[in-house]
Parts: structure tokens; C-alpha cells; sequence
């Protein structure tokens, strides 16, 4: 279901562009969100920088298709996409888990967005911008009274730190990449287990264990050796073998719950990091998990809140908490970034 614009006179869009698909949302100048579902249409990255912004361009007109919102009305877009990425929207020299494509390297995404649409876009990664919902849907009144730390596991890892309800986005915009903060593997690797290598390089980096490219690259092929008759074992490619996992864990299925419970235990250990350099007032997860059944998202944010030690005094004040709107959160947060910045320039 979906709104039109009615008494408010200009509309921004939240653009959420992954690794295979693009999401996108419409907010209003009041603040009311005008779509309700997801509106997904593929993302095309891998096939590089001229072809994924044709792709984004083509969500942008859906979210207006949806809504019947006349191109005219908007006044500001929210882009956001996997990291490492500067805060004006460059990627990475060296690409990111999603850009393998080569032309990804230094690519101002942002700039060849706003281009294309003859619009302002406000830039996010990934992470910020569902850190920013989070934050923002979880507080509500209290936004900038509080702070937060989120953790979004998809293909890789994403994060997001929110200070007094503001994005904090370091001095070449790449804070918040939690994915990349190296953990403590003792005892959180069985014995015998290879050090997980993450795709950025870094070995025992909170990625390397807590993705889905953690569990293709590292978890899903050590456990197999353990479980050799597994039904996984035969499932090609590896990709669509580490896809599996989420739903044999849903079922109770022994190896995949090892495997859930290493990704928990490399969360809560990289929760634990953040008490002691940040000290938020909630931790929020999100990512592929949030869309399990209740029953498995409620016992891993249980066993990710278990592995994070907080001291006495954290304990009292700290919340868990799942990000929510599923798959809607980086969309969103996007939107209300782009909302932010039209609202900033009418007051100049």
C-alpha cells in the first residue's frame, strides 16, 4: 500500500543499493513515509559504475510510479551503498566486498547519481543509513538524546555509530565500519579451525566470521568437514551453499547452529569493543537475521547479547534490539538523510 502526496509540497527518496538489488522509499516533508513494502529491482553493480546507475535510476522512478509522485516534487535523494567509502560518496580505490567490478575503484557514486536525476543526493553507506533508522525509529522523541551502535550482517558487515542522533563519519567519512575491527578469535574458533580471512585482506576481522561471505569463505567449509554427509555438502555453487545455511539454522540443524553461534559470539565480541570506546545506549543487529522466523532472531540477538560483556553499570542502561522494517531499513535511512539536508537548506 502506498500514499500520495497530499498537504506536504515536496517529497524526498531514499535510494538503498546492494549487492543485488536496489530498494527504494519516499518520505515526505512532514516526515510520514509513503511506501510500506519493499520496491526492490536489481542492482546490476557487478556489472559496473554506467550500468548500476542506469539501475538506480530506474528505482527512483519506480518509488515515484508507486507513490504517484510527480518527478517535480522532489527536492532531495538519499543514496546509500556498501562501504568503504568516503563521506561524499567515493568508493574505495580498492573497490569494496560488493564493487569487484574494476571500474568501482575511486568511483564518485554519488556525483554520477546526482547527474543523472538533475537532483541533490545526500550520500550514506550502507550501514549509516539503517544505523540512522534504527536509531531514529527506536528513540523517537529522544533521538538526539541518545546514542547507538548497529551492526548489519549481509554479504559482509556493516555498521553504523549515532552520537547524540547524528551519523559520525570520521575525519575520510569511514567510521562505522565494524566489519573491519579485528576480535579476539580465542575461543571462539574450534580447535583446528584456520584463521577466517576476510575479502578486504584482514585475517580475524569481525567480517571474516559474522557475513555471508564469512560463512562461504570460512565457516561453512570448515563444519562441512564435520558433518561430511550434510545435506549442504553437495549444493553448488558455494554461494548458494552459504544462502542455505540461515534456513537449516531456522530448523534447529546442529552444524548450522554452530556456525550461527561463532557469528554471535564475534558480534557480542565486537559489541563489547564498542562499550568500551563508545558506551551507546543501544545495540542494535540487523541484516539477513532480522528476516528469519522470530523464533531464531530472538535466540541470536539472545546469544549475540550474551557474548557482549558489558560492566554492571552498562548493564542497567543498555538495550538490545533488532533493527526494524526488515530489509526497508537502509531505504529509510537514506530518506530521512536526504530529508535532513532539503530541511537544512531551507533554513539557509
Amino acid at each position: 500500500m502506498s500514499r500520495t502526496l497530499s498537504s506536504c509540497s515536496w517529497v524526498a527518496v531514499g535510494l538503498d543499493n546492494g549487492g543485488t538489488s536496489n530498494n527504494a522509499t519516499v518520505i515526505d516533508a512532514g516526515g510520514t513515509f509513503l511506501v510500506d513494502r519493499l520496491l526492490e529491482t536489481p542492482s546490476r553493480v557487478r556489472e559496473g559504475p554506467d550500468v548500476a546507475i542506469d539501475a538506480l535510476v530506474r528505482a527512483f522512478e519506480l518509488a515515484l510510479e508507486a507513490t504517484g509522485i510527480d518527478r517535480s516534487d522532489v527536492r532531495a535523494v538519499g543514496l546509500d551503498t556498501p562501504g568503504p567509502a568516503s563521506a561524499d560518496g567515493v568508493i574505495s580505490s580498492v573497490g569494496s566486498t560488493n564493487f569487484s567490478h574494476p571500474g568501482w575503484g575511486g568511483f564518485d557514486v554519488r556525483e554520477a547519481l546526482e547527474t543523472a536525476l538533475d537532483v541533490p543526493v545526500t550520500y550514506n553507506n550502507d550501514g549509516n543509513a539503517a544505523a540512522l533508522y534504527a536509531h531514529t525509529a527506536h528513540f523517537s522523541d529522544d533521538v538526539e538524546d541518545r546514542s547507538s551502535i548497529s551492526a548489519i550482517v549481509g554479504t559482509g558487515l556493516g555498521g553504523g555509530v549515532i552520537e547524540s542522533g547524528r551519523i559520525v563519519r570520521g575525519a575520510a567519512g569511514m567510521a562505522g565500519e565494524l566489519g573491519h575491527v579485528h576480535i579476539p578469535l580465542h575461543g571462539l574458533l574450534d580447535a583446528g579451525q584456520p584463521l577466517p580471512v576476510c575479502n578486504c585482506g584482514f585475517v580475524g576481522d569481525a567480517e571474516s566470521v559474522a557475513s555471508l561471505a564469512g560463512i562461504e569463505r570460512n565457516l561453512l567449509p570448515y563444519w562441512l568437514s564435520h558433518f561430511p554427509d550434510h545435506a549442504l555438502a553437495g549444493v553448488k555453487p558455494p554461494h548458494k551453499a552459504a544462502q542455505m545455511v540461515r534456513s537449516f539454522g531456522e530448523r534447529g540443524d546442529p552444524m548450522a547452529l554452530k556456525i550461527f553461534e561463532q557469528q554471535a559470539m564475534a558480534l557480542g565480541r565486537l559489541f563489547t569493543i564498542a562499550a568500551n570506546y563508545s558506551d551507546p545506549h543501544a545495540y542494535f543487529l540487523g541484516g539477513g537475521v532480522v528476516e528469519a522466523t522470530p523464533e531464531f532472531r530472538a535466540w541470536f540477538l539472545g546469544r549475540v547479547r550474551g557474548h557482549t560483556l558489558l560492566r554492571e553499570e552498562q548493564s542497567r542502561v543498555a538495550e538490545f534490539a533488532l533493527v526494524p522494517d526488515l530489509d526497508m531499513a537502509g531505504a529509510r535511512g537514506s530518506a530521512l538523510a536526504a530529508l535532513a539536508a532539503a530541511r537544512l537548506g531551507e533554513t539557509r
